[in-house]
């Protein structure tokens, strides 16, 4: 496993109820949480994972994959459906994704 980047703990405190928002998914917590995993790794390895509307996108080098937050099916609570949304993502792109509660790792 090759480490991505440390988990942004501020990330928190964007979650709602004591950060307003609309989207009904935790959108300031999601592109909080993102942002630190768009990276280079130590080989030259692009990562990046990005969020658009409901759509997570998550590309390490040439590999690519999407996941929807799912707010119905998975959970209300945005953390459990971003985890989703990425393990998702990971596994259209062919990568295994492990998010501790330190850290975020991909096995290539």
């Amino acid at each position: 496993m090759i480490k991505i980047c440390d988990i942004n703990e501020a990330a928190v405190e964007k979650l709602p109820p004591t950060f307003a928002e609309k989207s009904g998914i935790g959108t300031h917590y999601i592109d909080a949480f993102i942002k630190p995993m768009n990276t280079k790794l130590e080989d030259g390895t692009r990562i990046s994972c990005r969020r658009k509307g409901l759509k997570i996108n998550l590309a390490v080098g040439d590999k690519k994959g999407s996941g929807l937050m799912r707010r119905l099916e998975v959970s209300k609570d945005p953390k459990i459906m971003l985890r989703a949304a990425l393990e998702e993502a990971a596994k259209e792109a062919g990568l295994d994704l492990q998010i501790t509660d330190k850290e975020i790792q991909v096995e290539l």
